[in-house]
């Protein structure tokens, strides 16, 4: 039990920053929500999708109907920094994901270094533990058009600066767990 005044909460102790990677339908989304609800905090889902036809719509559906009731959530494509702005030591926010973050900040020709300097910034004065999902995109072949290449590479730099700055990083496949970084709490 917690005395009055701590500012312990019960549950799995995050760190500060987790990182959970994965190819697609690897079960990363399902682990990283796992992490945020066993932490006892208030669990919030900054959702970084947007909706483009009936498939995506259908994907977005699904993944709130296996959430769950008790989640807030906030779809913020591009402006992450403003989400994590307005949460509180009392939650525990899940980033899905910074994959389709990087795609929004491509797609829309903003300043790539100046977006992630502000990503970083804000994860640094994020008074909630933030556990972020990406994909590793860097195992398959080298695209064929520049476009695709550019975002493998900025993906894989974007991946490799995130693990530098957490606690944890776990790869997952088939929906198992690898601790690559840290220790399962």
């Amino acid at each position: 039990m917690n005395s009055p005044g701590s500012n312990k909460v019960p549950g799995l102790t995050l760190p500060k920053l987790t990182l959970v990677l994965g190819g697609a339908a690897s079960g990363k989304s399902r682990f990283a929500e796992g992490l945020v609800t066993g932490s006892g905090r208030a669990p919030v889902y900054i959702a970084t999708a947007q909706v483009w036809d009936d498939e995506m719509a259908a994907k977005v559906a699904a993944h709130k109907a296996d959430r769950g009731a008790g989640w807030l959530t906030i779809e913020e494509p591009i402006d992450i920094a403003r989400a994590l702005a307005g949460t509180s030591q009392s939650q525990a926010v899940l980033l899905d994901c910074a994959t389709l973050w990087l795609t929004n900040i491509i797609l829309s020709d903003a300043d790539l270094a100046a977006a992630e300097a502000t990503l970083f910034q804000a994860l640094a004065i994020c008074l909630a533990p933030v556990v972020i999902v990406s994909n590793e995109v860097g195992q398959g072949i080298v695209p064929d058009n520049a476009l695709a290449r550019r975002f493998r590479n900025a993906q894989g730099a974007l991946n490799q600066r995130i693990a530098a700055q957490a606690g944890l990083v776990v790869m997952v496949a088939a929906g198992l767990p690898l601790v690559l970084k840290g220790a399962l709490p």
